[in-house]
């Protein structure tokens, strides 16, 4: 950490008195959230210090609000605070929530800035592809607010609803263990938030570092509704990688000209599958397209830096390629976890994942092409819009031509194959790969879509998708509203273990029965057992490449092939030493994935394909995990807050 002389600061309305007496404090500029350290002798000079040093800095304009996180004068006498900024356009300095400032005007103070803490979900007007539309969006940004914390730190975040649609929001790949009621999908651990109301999401980044997202978890909101979690390390932990000089956030996504709730609504109506995007962006920004001509987004590098790069695929439907021309990138983690470095010039990301890389800016100063294109080694349709993005070099002269790149084809499954095959858990002394060695519930999961009869729909018939032949049916009532009070009718907790009909699950099943069972049916778990799920996919009406997410829980990827799963050959070569750990994974086009966890967390956590139009249809069901023993195994109370349906 570097320390500041006071000129340096810039700051307002504070004294010469009051600026000398800082002349200790130092300020960490290069991680955000921002971290204050040093004395501060009272409170007027701590609220001047900080309102003013960030208003003046140009980092935030918007509330300055103190809330005291932490205070023990019994371990160091060190006094923690955390500063949440709105967005509201006038500066204001409210005091401490301190009834004796004299007391602890000497302590050492740490204060940690969270950017965003206040959430509003509202309509934005947005121009791409030539042509405008009202997007619902937080706080008026697509993608939206960066999430910055570190390592086991509280977060609190207030999302209040200002749109005509029920809102939630999931904190992806966050473990959130034993606050289920912050996990965010609706009419599971949630109601959703209604029109003019409001939830204060409150969970704790316990042992997690890395980047994850957040998105909205109902209907087809989160194709506008979403943004990065970027969690540091704990102050002090270096990363298990060379430091990078910068960081930098990509997030990746999908756009329809459309008005995506109009989109499935309309699916819903006709039966028929929705329409695909119109095109995939950069960071929110298409680039140039057929038709439209665009400036996309612009990656700026120094010769020489090193940057890490904290990519996001938030796509609703589509696995994604992403690559820059003329340059290797280093794999340094995916969902949140720290893998084994590997160096590779494409990187495969299914709608949910994450992946940090490492890239080092060691090419000729000018301007390269960065290409997302899609993956579909399917009949299925797909955007097949390539976005694009420029990799720029300082000092690279005005309209320089491209270096350009091709990229994979669209079916291109050696592709995918060969970046997932070289991901392995990092299985350090300090980060090991807890793998379950034994397994307490060994489940087979055949997963696929159906048809089954629709009254309601003008074709008379509809899509729907299916674990083990069970099409999920939405509950009017959370489920963990249902599990914790134990009410009953809401769901039933016979989830078969293993598909009712064996057959050749990807075989040629053209003349298979494509009805299904419907229900919300969920699996229980006793508190710490540990779990096997093979998940199987099929080839009725069409197989089909399956990234699937598990809430709660992160797992470790300890096998896969294609075609059937051989239950008596396939585990002799599971990789229980360091399997990659994921939140989510693509299960193969016709082909299997063997996943395991151990079962530590309470409450009610969603399975499901993270396709959104996969989702839509029923491809997901809901684990129940009954509480240990005593109150540090069993979930903590539903908040007073909590939204009610």
């Amino acid at each position: 950490m570097k320390s500041w002389p006071y000129e340096m600061i810039k700051l307002k309305n504070v004294g010469v008195r009051k600026a000398k007496q800082m002349r200790d404090l130092e300020i960490d500029r290069q991680t955000s959230p921002l971290i204050i350290h040093g004395p501060l002798p009272t409170t007027t000079i701590a609220n001047s210090i900080l309102c003013s040093y960030i208003y003046s800095s140009g980092r935030v304009r918007g509330t300055c609000k103190q809330v005291i996180k932490e205070l023990d004068p019994t371990i160091g006498k060190h006094l923690e605070v955390s500063m949440y900024l709105t967005e509201e356009s006038r500066l204001t300095i409210d005091g401490f929530a301190c009834k004796n400032w004299e007391l602890i005007k000497n302590l050492a103070v740490k204060i940690t800035v969270y950017n965003g803490c206040c959430k509003q979900v509202v309509q934005t007007n947005t121009t791409k592809l030539c042509s405008t539309k009202s997007i619902v969006t937080i706080n008026g940004k697509f993608p939206g607010p960066t999430i910055y914390a570190r390592e086991d730190d509280s977060v609190n975040i207030r999302l209040t609803n200002k749109v005509q649609y029920n809102v939630t929001i999931h904190w992806h790949g966050v473990r959130q263990l034993r606050t289920g009621w912050a996990d965010g999908p609706a009419y599971v651990t949630q109601c959703p938030i209604q029109p003019g109301q409001s939830y204060l999401y409150n969970f704790t980044l316990t042992g997690q570092r890395g980047t994850l997202l957040w998105h909205a978890h109902i209907s087809w909101l989160r194709a506008t509704i979403h943004g990065a979690i970027v969690i540091l390390p704990k102050k002090g932990v270096p990363y298990p990688f060379p430091k990078p000089d910068k960081e930098k956030i990509i997030i990746l996504s999908e756009w329809w000209k459309a008005d995506v709730e109009a989109v499935i609504n309309q699916s819903t109506i006709t039966g028929l599958p929705p329409n695909i995007s119109d095109a995939h962006t950069v960071n929110g920004q298409t680039g140039a397209v057929p038709g439209c001509i665009s400036p996309g987004f612009t990656l700026h590098v120094d010769s020489g830096k090193t940057y890490l790069l904290r990519i996001i695929n938030a796509a609703l439907n589509d696995e994604l390629f992403f690559k820059i021309a003329g340059h290797n990138i280093t794999v340094v983690e995916v969902d949140a976890t720290y893998t084994k470095p590997f160096s590779t010039d494409t990187i495969f990301i299914g709608p949910g994942q994450t992946t940090n890389a490492l890239l080092t800016a060691d090419k000729s100063i000018g301007k390269y092409l960065i290409a997302v294109s899609p993956f579909m080694d399917t009949v299925v349709a797909v955007d097949n819009v390539t976005a694009i993005a420029f990799l720029r070099y300082k000092g690279t002269i005005a309209f320089s031509p491209p270096v350009l790149t091709t990229t994979p084809a669209i079916n291109a499954t050696p592709a995918t194959s060969a970046f997932t095959d070289k991901l392995r858990s990092l299985n350090s002394k300090k980060y090991p790969a807890n793998v379950p060695l034994t397994v307490d519930h060994n489940l087979y999961f055949t997963i696929g879509v159906g048809i089954d009869p629709c009254a309601t729909c003008t074709t008379g018939s509809h899509a729907v998708g299916d674990i083990n032949n069970v099409s999920f049916i939405m509950p009017t009532k959370a489920l963990l509203e249902a599990h914790y009070y134990n009410i009953s009718g809401v769901f039933t907790d016979d989830f078969p273990a293993k598909p009712p009909i064996s057959f050749n699950y990807t075989g040629n099943n053209t003349a298979m029965n494509l009805r299904t069972t419907n229900g919300t049916r969920a699996y229980r778990l006793a508190f710490n057992s540990t779990v096997q799920i093979v998940l199987q996919g099929t080839t009725v009406i069409a197989p089909e490449s399956h990234p699937f997410h598990l809430h709660g829980f992160n797992f470790f990827v300890v096998g896969k092939g294609l075609g059937n799963f051989d239950p008596d050959n396939d585990p002799k070569k599971f990789n229980l030493a360091d399997p990659v750990e994921r939140n989510t994974v693509s299960v193969p086009t016709a082909g299997w994935i063997a996943i395991r966890f151990k079962a530590d967390n309470p409450g009610v956590w969603f399975l499901h394909c993270h396709l959104e139009v996969h989702t839509t249809w029923g491809l997901k069901m809901a684990f129940v995990v009954d509480n240990g023993k005593g109150p540090d195994e069993s979930i903590l109370p539903p908040p007073s807050d909590l939204p009610t349906c």
